[in-house]
């Protein structure tokens, strides 16, 4: 091991006695959540255009950055469309009259795919 003049080893790990915090990641572009939902950036700019609740904000350059909130919103709005087969009109009067429970719905979802995750890797490990 390598010392330095002072006898600690440079290899020596250093703990800290406080907790780093998570970085959590504040804006995303329109390529990095075109990759999330599996769509065409196309259909992203698109559904902009489209829906009042998708307001992705611009840089100095014009790039869109989009925060949790658009994302979560673009993603009721794929919901609606792509995966219950709503027409673009039905998903606008959907959002309009009962946006709440249609969030509801998805995150009831959400959470019923991930205890059916949980329950089939807990199979796969008794097997």
């Amino acid at each position: 091991m390598n010392e330095i003049s002072s006898g600690i080893h440079t290899n020596t790990a250093i703990k800290l006695p406080y907790k780093e915090k998570d970085i959590e990641k504040k804006y995303f572009s329109i390529g990095e959540v075109s990759t999330m939902f599996k769509v065409a950036p196309s259909l992203i700019r698109f559904w902009e255009t489209e829906f009042d609740i998708i307001k992705p904000q611009k840089n100095r350059r014009g790039n869109r950055q989009f925060t949790k909130e658009d994302i979560e919103n673009f993603r009721l709005i794929y919901n609606l469309v792509k995966e219950r087969g709503y027409t673009l009109q039905g998903a606008k009067e959907m959002l309009k009259t009962d946006r709440h429970k249609s969030k509801d719905k998805l995150e009831l979802l959400d959470s019923l795919q991930r205890v059916r995750d949980f329950l089939v890797d807990l199979k796969k490990q008794m097997e």
